[in-house]
């Protein structure tokens, strides 16, 4: 009875002076939490965290909110249950390792998910929000291999946000722009982000979380998204430290204009027969997913459209006006593969030396200086390390050197080697696809991939996070749990107290405390090394001059 009494009285917010002091207490197995919208009902996991899934952020942005920045839920009265994954964002399969557990799929898909060790809201843990990768095209929060349970269970209140992705999440247009009051368009699946992040801020109190603690996170497009939000007026006093995988918007390839992104927009509309935005609006959403599937179409993606981003990022690190937060990342050591750079040639030296006059033609002499390769083996090793750099690694690079000169706190950089084990015997004759996909031997239309050289795109996902048990693709082996301990306990940490070192962890060193470049290797023998930036350096200066010349 006094159970029930309790549940009553924690409901309503009241409580008896008989029980005590002012507490919220959500420990049951059906555990209550109030929000500013309502009161939510979550689980209780067998390890004990409470999980709530499936939280409403943001109005569902449908009918004439489609691509409209978001806007505040619909409050509800009595309990709403939150034991399900909401919805995922319109999305077409376009990566074979993505495993979803929401619950379909729609544009009604503004949900985030909370998993908590507090027993009360007045812990003040701190707090982990993750944003998924995914290229801007698909992915969601309900992937096993984001899950916040293990993350939780090292005292981090977690948060997995959904966002919106590709035409929905990223269309400018210029009748958007002229509706908007703030006179921009395209970067909805940023700013539903924010307001993830403002609707944490506001609510993880009642979980157990620190509003003043929230370390944002992410993977590939989810790490670009980090520094997106690091870079945003909107964002940027929400946060106390990031955390990037693999990738910013800080890229070799500068972003599109408000203009520049209106003409593609307008140009897609034309292309689909949408003459006006009304037209745009009524397409049924199904219909103008499928739409996107063309070849022609173009990616769509974050923009400098001067409000979100109201300058290019690299502008805003440059100057000093990102966030002002200790900054964890790093890249994995195969984040792209030689075939990038040598197409279907075969890699020999003759090949690659052709190859690296196409790609870079006068400079090409010097690009193979620090890339030398005299041996076939030496060719895919440099050949995958020059494919990595340009990409992925280049932006992540360029990010932590102008946040470690500008940021005005502690930066460290990983860089991770760890490649991913055999597959499992009940894979058959599958083989590794794009982006860590999984290829069946049947499939004619996937493109296959050479075995890896290393730790592929997206590899550290389940390490980092704790979750190699989710994926029964591999064959994990007891290093490889090594691997996760190590590397989860430097996030741990870092999320903690904004330095990743502590307990038996090798040092890590703040970036540029010691001259060179100092990172962490993490492997299963994980190391401090060094690193000089001169290939970055390179890279720069060429695609510099590239611009110039146009």
């Amino acid at each position: 009875m006094k159970s029930v009494i309790f549940l009553l009285l924690f409901t309503s917010g009241l409580l008896c002076t008989a029980i005590g002091q002012p507490k919220r207490d959500f420990s049951t197995n059906s555990p209550l939490v109030k929000t500013a919208q309502g009161t939510v009902e979550g689980v209780t996991e067998k390890s004990g965290i409470r999980a709530f899934k499936g939280i409403p952020f943001a109005a569902p942005p449908v009918g004439q909110l489609r691509w409209k920045e978001p806007q505040p839920p619909q409050p509800w009265k009595g309990v709403r249950k939150a034991d399900k994954f909401g919805p995922r964002a319109m999305q077409r399969a376009v990566f074979g390792d993505m495993n979803f557990r929401s619950n379909g799929m729609s544009e009604d898909c503004l949900y985030l998910n909370v998993w908590t060790p507090a027993k009360s809201g007045n812990e003040k843990l701190p707090v982990l929000v993750y944003y998924y990768g995914g290229g801007y095209m698909a992915g969601d929060g309900s992937e096993p291999r984001y899950d916040g349970e293990n993350m939780a269970q090292k005292g981090i209140v977690t948060v997995t946000v959904n966002y919106r992705l590709g035409v929905f999440g990223f269309l400018a247009h210029p009748e958007l722009t002229k509706e908007s009051s703030h006179k921009a368009s395209g970067n909805y699946g940023l700013m539903d982000q924010s307001t993830a992040l403002r609707w944490v801020q506001q609510n993880i109190a009642a979980f157990g979380g620190d509003p003043k603690k929230i370390i944002i996170a992410g993977e590939s497009a989810g790490s670009s998204s980090v520094s997106a939000q690091m870079a945003s007026p909107l964002s940027r006093n929400l946060i106390a430290g990031a955390i990037g995988e693999s990738g910013s918007l800080l890229s070799l390839q500068p972003l599109a204009t408000l203009a520049q992104a209106e003409e593609i927009g307008l140009n897609y509309a034309k292309s689909i027969g949408a003459t006006t935005l009304e037209a745009l609006r009524n397409m049924p959403a199904d219909q103008l997913l499928e739409t996107t599937a063309k070849p022609e179409t173009p990616r769509f993606r974050p923009i400098v459209d001067g409000y979100f981003l109201p300058d290019f990022p690299v502008a805003i690190f440059q100057s000093g006006q990102q966030a002002h937060v200790p900054l964890l990342a790093g890249w994995n050591s195969e984040e792209a593969n030689y075939r990038s750079i040598l197409g279907e040639d075969s890699p020999t030296v003759e090949n690659y030396e052709k190859a690296l006059q196409k790609h870079f033609g006068e400079q090409a002499g010097e690009v193979l200086k620090l890339y030398p390769a005299s041996t076939q083996e030496q060719v895919m090793d440099m050949g995958t390390q020059l494919a990595s750099d340009r990409g992925t690694a280049f932006s992540t690079w360029k990010w932590i050197d102008l946040h470690s000169k500008t940021g005005g706190k502690p930066v460290y950089r990983y860089f991770y080697t760890r490649p991913r084990p055999p597959m499992t015997p009940e894979m058959g004759d599958a083989s590794a696809g794009m982006a860590g996909g999984v290829v069946k031997a049947n499939d004619p239309t996937a493109i296959k991939m050479p075995p890896a050289r290393g730790a592929v795109h997206s590899a550290e996902i389940e390490y980092a996070m704790g979750n190699l048990s989710t994926n029964k693709v591999y064959s994990w082996t007891k290093e490889d749990y090594k691997v996760s301990e190590t590397m989860q306990a430097y996030f741990a940490n870092f999320i903690k107290t904004g330095n990743p070192n502590g307990g038996n962890l090798p040092k890590w060193s703040v970036v540029g405390s010691q001259g060179d470049v100092q990172l962490m290797k993490i492997d299963v023998t994980s190391a401090a090394q060094t690193d000089q930036n001169k290939r970055y350096q390179l890279l720069e200066q060429i695609a510099g001059k590239k611009t110039a010349a146009r």
